[in-house]
């Protein structure tokens, strides 16, 4: 077992998974999407983004890919949120939980597709 594709699967699937959980609920109900979980969904996807590096595949292309289109997507989820909360008089509306919840979901489409690409990889693998 090669502790390197554990610690990569780790972060890949944990990504998929804080992500879902920010995600989870109704979509303009800020009380059901904790700002601590999308900073996590961030942080961990930044982390799997990083160890996504240095593979010279095109199947690791398209995981750096789907990776950073998760990045910009809960990069922008995290914007919005502050921009509601800190800068917006009204507040965190159901409007603008909205959005947050809508950006947040493309990237959990995003994770869902590297989870997909790690299974399909991890199955085609032959030992030799």
């Amino acid at each position: 077992m090669s502790l390197e594709k554990v610690i990569f699967g780790f972060f890949v699937l944990l990504a998929a998974t804080l992500n879902f959980g920010f995600f989870i609920g109704d979509i303009d109900d800020p009380v059901l999407h904790n700002e601590y979980e999308l900073f996590a969904a961030v942080v961990v996807n930044l982390i799997a983004t990083v160890l996504k590096f240095g593979d010279r595949t095109q199947i690791g292309a398209v995981h750096l890919a789907t990776s950073l289109v998760a990045d910009l997507q809960l990069i922008a989820a995290t914007l919005a949120w502050v921009y509601a909360t800190q800068i917006s008089s009204a507040g965190m509306t159901p409007e603008a939980t909205a959005s947050v919840v809508s950006l947040s979901g493309g990237a959990l489409l995003a994770n869902l597709v590297s989870v997909s690409l790690l299974v399909i990889e991890t199955t085609t693998f032959h030992r030799r």
